[in-house]
């Protein structure tokens, strides 16, 4: 399996362009790393598994839950 980085490196750009969304607050609620966008868009690679992760979290999004 091949790494993943610049489709998935947008597709966060658009999440975060679109909700709002601090980096650092998406990182630590998408992997638990709270420089993941920062390393991502710096060309860290990412294993498919995380990008999985990741675009789970963004699939799953409900910015309403938080004002709950």
């Amino acid at each position: 399996m091949g790494l993943m980085t610049d489709p998935l490196k947008e597709e966060i750009e658009v999440f975060l362009r679109l909700t709002g969304m601090k980096p650092t607050r998406f990182s630590i609620s998408a992997t638990r790393d709270r420089h993941f966008v920062r390393k991502v868009r710096k060309g860290r690679r990412v294993w498919p598994e995380t990008a999985e992760r990741v675009r789970a979290f963004m699939r799953n999004y409900d910015p309403h839950a938080e004002a709950k």
